[in-house]
């Protein structure tokens, strides 16, 4: 398995691994171009990144990381939310209250690292192989390497698989929230050592 950057070749091989893979949130609900165009962004900001694992040249998996996820959200919908927004409308009007909930969380949510983990995603004939440890131990590596000392990630509170593995990687539980009402989530920091 090879762990390195993701260039714009890896976008629709990301956007599907997230759409197939990642069943919380309301993102995949919005398609996978929606998912590839907002991954491009992050691509071409300097303090955000994607890592992907990669088994015999096919992608089995990614991690998507931004430093600041508030300002990556401005950038996103200033720079790709008409384009982005015309192609998903239909499926934004439907999820709106979900999508309003998600650009309020980064700023509603205090004493947490502005730096988080946006999304993993591993393919299932990948899964249990370390896929998922080795690309999220790369992420904070990354952004200690940036000198971002703490990073968060917010799961589903009963998403076992993905809560066991942020612990293996020296996450701690840091809050409870409801990002998306009525769904409870654990908010989980790693702090450089």
């Amino acid at each position: 398995m090879i762990v390195r950057d993701a260039d714009r070749r890896d976008l629709a091989r990301v956007a599907a691994l997230h759409a197939d893979r990642i069943a919380e949130g309301f993102l995949p609900r919005l398609g996978r171009p929606f998912l590839e165009r907002l991954y491009r962004r992050v691509l071409l900001r300097p303090d955000a990144f994607v890592i992907v694992a990669a088994d015999d040249d096919r992608t089995v998996g990614f991690v998507a990381v931004a430093a600041d996820l508030g300002a990556l959200y401005r950038s996103f919908v200033v720079r790709d939310g008409a384009v982005a927004g015309l192609r998903a409308a239909p499926r934004i009007l439907a999820s709106l209250k979900r999508v309003l909930e998600t650009l309020r969380y980064p700023a509603s949510e205090r004493d947490l690292p502005d730096a988080e983990i946006l999304a993993v995603a591993v393919e299932a004939s990948a899964a249990g192989r370390g896929v998922g440890r080795a690309l999220v131990d790369a992420a904070t590596a990354r952004m200690e390497a940036l000198g971002v000392r703490a990073v968060k990630v917010v799961t589903a509170a009963d998403n076992v698989p993905a809560l066991g593995l942020y612990r293996s990687c020296g996450f701690t539980t840091r809050a409870r929230v409801e990002v998306h009402g009525g769904t409870p989530s654990e908010v989980l920091v790693w702090t450089a050592s």
